[in-house]
């Protein structure tokens, strides 16, 4: 397998990777955060201002060709900064729900982050919908799975609690209803829920690694773990992952994330080395009930067409 999987070709900071089927294109879509590790700025400029960038493949996910940003996302005028997306197929339209500053502001704290829905038919023609009443106004990186009662739940960071992993419901993708805290151990960010091998799993970036989390019934949770905290041996990927997605088909289950290669003791946080990132893929096992990654194995990776994330 290709290592690493992709880098943004215009700023280098591909991160926060979502994969979809284009139902329409026939080819596989990842659309990330399109952090600008290239730009000039103060602070942390350079992680906010961001568009979602994406990259696409017709070959069952082995290469993938940058295609641009998403366009027509505006609820306001200016420059802005999205963040994170989850986007779902359910009846008939793909759901987007991306994490949104206002502006771009030159430090990580104090400013208020929403959780912004939009749907679309092709992937290109975004609708907003609604800013998205939750826990506080400090939410961001959700993530969407239907429950097995039909409802749809929502897991999210709350940095306002603690940057503790809460939970919404609702009917029908438009109207959230807050359920609570559902993780609290410790700060984290960037859910992600899937099923495979018999098991609903939660992984979560510790900033360590990728915490995981067990269930069989969606609503209580176990620890089961943690995932890609030591480095690999493939090209950049000799640092933790972050921010992690899952796609399982049959059998498989590939994990999609990001490192910070540059990384290194002694290496300025404002350098750029420091800043670019890459995206990576692995393959998921299950042994004894316990998830389990190694990140230096190899594999081919080989997407399925029309088989991915969607909540029929």
């Amino acid at each position: 397998m290709k290592a690493p999987l992709f880098r943004d070709p215009v700023y280098d900071g591909a991160a926060d990777p979502v994969l979809i089927w284009n139902r329409q294109a026939k080819e596989w879509w990842m659309i990330y955060t399109n952090r600008r590790a290239t730009a000039p700025g103060r602070g942390v400029a350079w992680v906010h201002g961001t568009d979602l960038g994406v990259a696409s493949s017709s070959d069952g996910g082995q290469s993938w060709v940058y295609r641009g940003t998403l366009s027509g996302l505006d609820i306001e005028w200016g420059r802005h900064t999205f963040w994170a997306p989850e986007i779902v197929w359910h009846d008939g339209l793909y759901h987007m729900y991306v994490s949104y500053i206002r502006g771009v502001p030159e430090e990580w704290a104090g400013h208020p982050r929403h959780l912004l829905h939009y749907t679309s038919p092709d992937l290109l023609q975004w609708t907003f919908r609604s800013q998205l009443e939750l826990s506080s106004d400090r939410v961001i990186d959700a993530c969407i799975y239907r429950m097995p009662d039909g409802r749809f739940r929502m897991w999210y960071k709350d940095e306002a609690h603690h940057s503790h992993t809460y939970a919404a419901d609702s009917p029908d993708l438009f109207q959230w209803q807050v359920v609570g805290p559902v993780l609290t151990h410790r700060a984290h960010e960037g859910p992600n829920v899937f099923r495979f091998k018999g098991w609903y799993w939660m992984m979560i970036d510790e900033w360590r690694g990728q915490g995981v989390y067990r269930s069989d019934d969606l609503e209580n949770w176990e620890r089961s773990g943690l995932i890609l905290g030591e480095g690999g041996t493939r090209e950049d990927d000799g640092t933790m992952g972050l921010h992690a997605d899952v796609v399982v088909q049959n059998e498989e289950a590939y994990i999609f994330y990001f490192t910070h290669p540059g990384r290194k003791d002694g290496t300025p946080e404002e350098a750029y080395d420091s800043r670019r990132s890459s995206i990576q893929a692995a393959r998921l096992h299950v042994k004894d009930g316990v998830l389990a990654c190694d990140r230096n194995e190899a594999f081919v990776l080989n997407l399925q067409p029309g088989e991915g994330p969607g909540l029929e």
